[in-house]
């Protein structure tokens, strides 16, 4: 499947601050951002907020090479960071990493889990799968970057974990976490057994249907109690 292409119109900007910012997303429906990186002074900019916007709601925006049209010429990028506003659907500020051809990257990539539903562990042994992990930080040239990862569900039984040396990286792309060594190799999934849980009757409960079932008479201590009561409220 060919790779999505992700253009933004953006302009440079010389008012900043935080009072210039606030005018941006008040008054003209902006936001502000900066491109940096590459060897290069970064570049203060103005973006479409519903251009952003729109582009964030697509999961391989975040995992692609990004062209940015910025006052005439082209800015090859990869989002580093969103400021998101906490209460609202709304972006506040946006990052942007000038990307070369001849220096690797370091970027997240989603982890899309395939097969789950023909999993042996839950289909044939009564397991449930368990994620620890939804994104992987991978290393590679800006031409090997995937939009996302394959992990392959079909064959894992219950008990078993998949790590990161499990995993099929694509040709060119290594995995951060494995680079620091084997100690790194973490799990990302897992299939777990579904244990049954045995609800119990509360002591209380038991209690009250032993009482039940002693004959009429009552025990002779009980008996004597109730006797001794009647007596003394006599």
């Amino acid at each position: 499947m060919a790779k999505q292409e992700f253009i933004l119109d953006v302009s440079s900007r010389a008012d900043v601050g935080k009072g210039a910012s606030r005018r941006l997303r008040r008054l003209e429906g902006n936001i502000p951002g900066i491109i940096y990186g590459a060897g290069k002074d970064p570049v203060s900019i103005t973006i479409r907020h519903d251009a952003i916007l729109h582009a964030t709601e697509n999961e391989a925006f975040f995992s692609s090479i990004i062209d940015l049209n910025l006052d005439g010429t082209k800015e090859s990028v990869v989002i580093k960071d969103l400021q998101r506003h906490p209460a609202k659907r709304q972006i506040i500020h946006a990052d942007f990493l000038r990307v070369r051809a001849d220096v690797a990257l370091t970027v997240n990539v989603p982890l899309h889990f395939i097969n789950e539903e023909k999993c042996i562990g839950v289909k044939q042994e009564n397991g449930q799968i368990i994620t620890s992990m939804n994104e992987l930080q991978v290393s590679c040239l800006p031409k090997d970057l995937p939009e996302y990862i394959e992990v392959d569900m079909l064959d894992v039984h219950v008990g078993d974990i998949v790590h990161i040396s499990d995993l099929n990286l694509p040709e060119g792309v290594t995995s951060v976490e494995l680079s620091h060594g084997e100690g790194h190799d973490s799990a990302v999934v897992s299939v777990s057994e579904i244990r049954e849980q045995v609800i119990e009757e509360p002591e209380a409960e038991a209690a009250e249907g032993e009482e039940g079932e002693a004959p009429e008479g009552g025990d002779a201590g009980g008996s004597g109690d109730s006797a001794g009561d009647e007596e003394s409220s006599e």
